[in-house]
């Protein structure tokens, strides 16, 4: 069984927020949400300074705060570590909201349900790539399996000495970021 999980390279995106409109319309989302953030961080001292461009989702945690704190099992973890909203349980206490250390959750206007990135699990079901890798124009998104040693992102891993973006706080993410 696959153990899914990304890699952002950072350097290579071009902030062209591709990824969040794409996003946003393959799950039907209005403008004002999205499940894809980006953030810019400027880095250095002047006169050595440059920008950063860190595209910020769920993070799909192996130790996912938001799961242990939901108190109707509506926030889960699949077989193959996609975590997801069974928006039936959800009761919209949002809980889930202020568990996550990534602010990655999103309360739907219209339902009032808890949303969020679901790594577009029925097109990976069919083998195809999450809507936000397939129209990354630079490049900058991969996807895989985790677990396979031999797969592309585990090998960008390893080579682009990729880390979780907050590995100090123990949810384990499974979105690895080269910086």
């Amino acid at each position: 069984m696959a153990r899914y999980g990304m890699l952002i390279d950072t350097t290579k995106c071009v902030a062209c927020f591709g990824c969040r409109v794409a996003c946003q319309m393959q799950n039907g989302l209005p403008p004002e949400e999205a499940f894809i953030h980006i953030y810019e961080l400027e880095k250095g001292t002047y006169p050595n300074v440059n920008l950063q461009i860190v595209p910020v989702q769920c993070q799909h945690c192996d130790n996912a705060p938001c799961e242990k704190n939901c108190p109707t099992g509506a926030t889960y973890t699949t077989k193959d570590g996609i975590v997801l909203v069974d928006e039936n349980k959800c009761i919209g206490c949002k809980y889930c909201v202020v568990s996550c250390p990534y602010q990655a959750r999103v309360v739907s206007h219209e339902t009032g349900v808890v949303e969020k990135c679901r790594f577009c699990v029925e097109e990976v079901a069919q083998g195809k790539q999450p809507i936000c890798v397939a129209t990354c124009v630079g490049g900058a998104r991969l996807f895989g399996d985790l677990d396979d040693p031999n797969s592309e992102i585990s090998k960008a891993i390893v080579t682009k000495k990729a880390v979780p973006l907050r590995s100090d706080l123990g949810t384990r993410s499974k979105i690895f970021y080269v910086r």
